[in-house]
C-alpha cells in the first residue's frame, strides 16, 4: 500500500473503520499548506450528490505531523480523515455470502478469516481520500505542469477528446459529471439514471491530459513515465485498463502513421504531427501526455445476484444493500488527477536528485 520512491505515500485505514489516511514521506521543507486547495480537491472526490453514493462524509483533512506554522518541515506528514457515516449493518452478510466482483472471499481466505471486509475494508475506494489529500499538499512541486482530467465515457456515451473540450465546466451538469463536453452530458445523465432505475451499474472511462511537461522526465525502464503512471492508475479500485497516446489504436497503424518526426530547432526541438506521444521510452518528449483509464461497473448493485454461500457451500440469491455509486468515472476524475500529481512529483524530485 505504498506508492513512490523519493516522494512516497503509504495508505492506511478501512472503509467502515474509525478513519482512513496516508503517510506522506519525502516532501521538501518550505511548501506552503493551501487549505483551500485541499478542501477543493477533497470536495470533488467525496461521496454524495445525484450521481454518487449517498454516504455523507465531510472528508475533513487533519495534518498531524510534518507541518508547522502553515509550511512543511521536511518530515513525514501524517494525514488523517475520519469516517463519520459508516454503517456496519449493511455488511452483515459478509463473509458467509461474499459479493460477486469484490475481494470479500479473497481477503477472507488470505487473512485466515481476520480481514475487515466492511465496505471493502482496506481495499475500498474510500482510501483514495488519503491519495487526493496527499496530492493536494505537493501540487506546487509541479511548477508549470498542468493536469486536466474529465470523464471521457460512460457506457457507450463517449465525450470528445479532452483537449478538444472547453477548459472550464460549461454548466452545472458538466461539473457534476466531471465532463467538459456539454454536448454529451445529458446523454450520460440519462444513461446513469437508466441503470440506477434498473438497480444496476455502468462502466466508465477517465481521460487525463498533462501539459507543459519538460523534456527528459522519467527513469529508464520500470520507472519510466508510462510504467510509473500505469502502475498508479491500475491501483485505483475498479480500474481495468490504461492506454497512453494512440493506445490500442496503434495496433492498426503503420510506423509512418504513428511516428512523430522531430522539428523545431537545436535549442528547442519539438515533435510534429497531429498527436505526438508525450513520452518515448519512458522519458517525456515535451509534448502533451494523453492517458485513458477504463473503470468497470461498480460491483455492488441492488439487483439480485446468485453467488456462493460459504456456510453451506451452495449458491444462493444475494441483494447487496447499502450506499453505492452507479458509476465510478465522475469521482475517479479527482483520483486520477491526484495519482498523476504524485507520480510526476516523485519523478521530478528523483530527476532533481540526479543532477
Amino acid at each position: 500500500m505504498r506508492l513512490g520512491e523519493t516522494l512516497s505515500v503509504t495508505l492506511f485505514g478501512e472503509s467502515h473503520g474509525h478513519l482512513v489516511g496516508a503517510l506522506l514521506e519525502g516532501t521538501p521543507s518550505g511548501l506552503e499548506i493551501d487549505e483551500e486547495r485541499i478542501k477543493e480537491r477533497m470536495l470533488v472526490r467525496r461521496p454524495g450528490g445525484h450521481f454518487a453514493s449517498k454516504r455523507n462524509e465531510d472528508d475533513t483533512v487533519e495534518l498531524l505531523s510534518g507541518v508547522h506554522k502553515g509550511f512543511t518541515t521536511g518530515q513525514p506528514i501524517l494525514i488523517q480523515i475520519r469516517n463519520k457515516d459508516a454503517r456496519e449493518s449493511d455488511y452483515s452478510f459478509i463473509p458467509n455470502h461474499p459479493r460477486p466482483g469484490h475481494q470479500d472471499l479473497l481477503m477472507h481466505l488470505r487473512s485466515g478469516g481476520f480481514a475487515d471486509l466492511r465496505g471493502g475494508g482496506s481495499s475500498s475506494a474510500r482510501l483514495t481520500a488519503g491519495i487526493v489529500a496527499a496530492a493536494a499538499i505537493v501540487e506546487p512541486l509541479l511548477g508549470d505542469i498542468e493536469i486536466e482530467a474529465h470523464v471521457g465515457a460512460i457506457g457507450s456515451i463517449e465525450s470528445a477528446r479532452i483537449d478538444q473540450c472547453p477548459g472550464e465546466w460549461a454548466n452545472e451538469l458538466c461539473e457534476q459529471l466531471r465532463c467538459r463536453d456539454p454536448h454529451v452530458v445529458e446523454a450520460m445523465k440519462m444513461e446513469i439514471e437508466a441503470v440506477r432505475k434498473g438497480r444496476n451499474s455502468i462502466g466508465s472511462r477517465v481521460d487525463v491530459l498533462v501539459k507543459h511537461l519538460p523534456i527528459g522526465l522519467g527513469e529508464p525502464w520500470f520507472d519510466g513515465l508510462e510504467p510509473a503512471l500505469g502502475r498508479a492508475y491500475l491501483s485505483i479500485p475498479a480500474a481495468r485498463g490504461v492506454a497512453f497516446g494512440q493506445g490500442f489504436q496503434a495496433v492498426q497503424m503503420t510506423g509512418l502513421e504513428h511516428n512523430s518526426p522531430w522539428g523545431g530547432s537545436k535549442e528547442h526541438p519539438i515533435q510534429e504531427g497531429e498527436q505526438p506521444d508525450g513520452s518515448i521510452a519512458g522519458l517525456t518528449s515535451g509534448s502533451d501526455l494523453f492517458a485513458q483509464i477504463a473503470f468497470k461497473p461498480p460491483s455492488s448493485i441492488a439487483h439480485e445476484q446468485t453467488t456462493l454461500d460459504l456456510e453451506d457451500g451452495e449458491k444462493k440469491p444475494l441483494v447487496v444493500k447499502g450506499r453505492h455509486d452507479p458509476v465510478l468515472g465522475p469521482r475517479a476524475v479527482s483520483v486520477a488527477r491526484a495519482m498523476t500529481t504524485l507520480v510526476l512529483c516523485d519523478l521530478l524530485l528523483r530527476k532533481r536528485d540526479a543532477l
